[in-house]
């Protein structure tokens, strides 16, 4: 049986970062399914999953499961790039379609007709 200070350092890194990775996904599901209105679901699947899937990568790519490390940094900085934009054109999305959302009192926007319309 291998103690842990036998296993080489970055397999113990890569094996530690998927399962982050795997813990931050879990996070982001279990947002999904709890969380009350679409703007919370949305920043629950955005950021806990853009993080985990990107530890998964790293991971993965630490273990020499990836076949060419270049593809898993630019799918990366492909997620990166793209999930902030996709997040806030569905959270616009969302308010344009007036979903109702929870814990928002006052809203600073209803009086401006323009963001509206």
């Amino acid at each position: 049986m291998m103690s842990i200070s036998t296993v080489p350092l970055p397999i113990l890194s890569g094996v530690l970062l998927m399962a982050a990775g795997v813990a931050f996904l879990l996070i982001a599901a279990i947002g999904l399914v709890r969380l009350p209105d679409a703007l919370q679901r949305m920043h629950s699947a955005t950021k806990a999953g853009t993080l985990g899937t990107a530890l998964v990568i790293l991971g993965a790519m630490l273990l020499g499961e990836v076949a060419r490390p270049q593809t898993g940094l630019l799918t990366i900085v492909f997620l990166l790039v793209t999930l902030p934009f996709g997040a806030q054109l569905l959270g616009r999305a969302t308010y344009l379609a007036r979903t109702p959302m929870d814990g928002i009192e006052d809203d600073p926007l209803a009086e401006d007709a323009t963001f509206r319309s």
